[in-house]
């Protein structure tokens, strides 16, 4: 609201108490303290509502309370909250199966249960491995990522994921995978628009693959629309045709990180499901299976090569928490309500009117360079000047002050600087899959009053 009165977040700028050591650098402003929430909106403990623009970390795919969810929650712990795989199977990982696979299709009929995304893409790394094995193929073990790209924090994810700074700090324990270029669109080579771009990248695939020998590569790990890393990047269509038409030439596995992306973002129900020539042989999900109500993520593999690893003598990995049945609980009540109403539909019209809004802002905005996304996953690159397309300096800090700026005007916006800003910067515009016409228009117009205050600042 325009006149809206916000009181100032007592929490900001005072430090004490151990709780903010590991998640802010020194000095950092601290976080206001959440009250609760309710849909698309959030309360700190001052009072101040926030629309919640970004589903936290691309998450809330459900937005907060509800009550489906909770009750499911609450059944489900009276009954029993915990039970290791060694001893049970149970119900509600039985019942989440069979919801997940009847609604992903053939070629995904067997899913394994994790905590969380960067859990999902070490179980994934790990089923290749296993696959490539059992097939008497155990020369196979370099998995390709994209450069830039994000696959997870965990060292196993880190490897495949693209981030020179990560690298840097990390590569001395843990093995750094080769890379390939991501098909950016925004931004591009010389000579290049972005279907010759697209199909340089593809090209780059099948060049590293055969550097690589095509005999020591196991799999290529790829958002099929981009997250943090890429800040909703959607290739042109021919780019993932060809690319599952090289992973086939040269028995490579193809992986799809569909943590962010999957469960009814884009508009289905897998985001694969938008490119059916190029369909997966591993598709990882988490974030929106379980909304935010539990930690929750997953591994979606065929029967054949879930059960070619089974008579090799099984799946050697695990996590305590694996098919925890608490968690599948609130899966089930989570992609019960996705499917049921329909919400990936709603996602589709909504992503619609979303970037049709973002670009009225950018025309009349000298900071905002690039609208883009699918569904209710988009993005806006941030530029000095829309003209030259200039990346803020590193020490601007660009994308977090305007994350500032935007929790001022009760917006919650989400990013994350992928090698200190390299490749450009881009903040998530990424609500709720319940999300309504007029909150759409309510975000929108936060947005263009944040962006407005941004300039005013880099011109002052």
């Amino acid at each position: 609201m325009a006149n809206e009165q916000r009181k100032p977040a007592g929490s900001f700028g005072d430090r004490g108490g151990p709780v903010d050591v590991f998640y802010l650098p020194e000095g950092a402003p601290r976080r206001p303290v959440v009250s609760h929430g309710d849909g698309v909106w959030l309360w700190d403990t001052d009072g101040n509502k926030y629309i919640d623009a970004c589903s936290g970390p691309v998450t809330t795919n459900l937005g907060h309370r509800n009550m489906r969810v909770v009750e499911a929650m609450r059944a489900q712990a009276e009954k029993i909250c915990f039970a290791g795989r060694p001893h049970f199977e149970n119900q509600p990982n039985i019942d989440l199966a069979d919801l997940v696979t009847r609604h992903a299709g053939p070629g995904y009929e067997r899913a394994f249960f994790v905590s969380g995304g960067s859990e999902a893409t070490e179980a994934a790394i790990k089923l290749a491995r296993q696959y490539a094995v059992a097939r008497g193929e155990a020369d196979r073990w370099k998995v390709l990522g994209r450069d830039p790209g994000y696959h997870g924090a965990s060292l196993g994810a880190a490897a495949v994921s693209g981030d020179p700074v990560s690298d840097s700090i990390f590569a001395k324990v843990m093995q750094v995978m080769p890379k390939v270029p991501a098909p950016f669109a925004y931004r591009l080579p010389e000579n290049h628009d972005a279907d010759s771009y697209a199909r340089h990248c593809a090209a780059a695939l099948e060049a590293t693959i055969v550097a690589e020998g095509p005999e020591t590569v196991l799999a290529f790990i790829m958002e099929p629309v981009g997250g943090l890393a890429t800040g909703a990047l959607v290739a042109p269509d021919h780019y993932y045709r060809t690319v599952r038409e090289i992973c086939d030439r040269h028995g490579v596995l193809l992986i799809y990180d569909e943590v962010m992306c999957g469960a009814g973002r884009t508009g289905t129900f897998l985001c694969a499901e938008h490119w059916p020539d190029a369909k997966p042989d591993i598709i990882t999900l988490a974030k929106g299976i379980a909304a935010g109500y539990t930690p929750l993520g997953m591994v979606l593999a065929s029967a054949a090569m879930v059960d070619t690893v089974a008579r090799a003598g099984g799946f050697m990995h695990g996590h305590t928490y694996a098919a925890n049945p608490l968690s599948c609980a609130v899966g089930h009540a989570v992609l019960s309500e996705l499917i049921e109403h329909d919400l990936m539909t709603n996602a589709a019209k909504m992503g619609e009117r979303l970037r049709a809004r973002l670009r009225e802002i950018q025309r009349g905005s000298r900071v905002l360079g690039d609208v883009r996304g699918l569904g209710l996953l988009n993005a806006i690159e941030i530029v000095m000047d829309r003209e030259t397309k200039q990346i803020p300096p590193a020490s601007m800090m660009a994308v977090f002050r305007l994350i500032e700026i935007g929790m001022q005007n009760g917006l919650l916006l989400y990013s994350r600087r992928t090698a200190n800003g390299k490749y450009g910067e881009w903040l998530m515009v990424t609500p709720p899959l319940i999300v309504t016409e007029e909150e759409v228009d309510e975000i929108a117009e936060r947005l263009e009053r944040t962006l407005h205050t941004f300039e005013r600042e880099i011109t002052a």
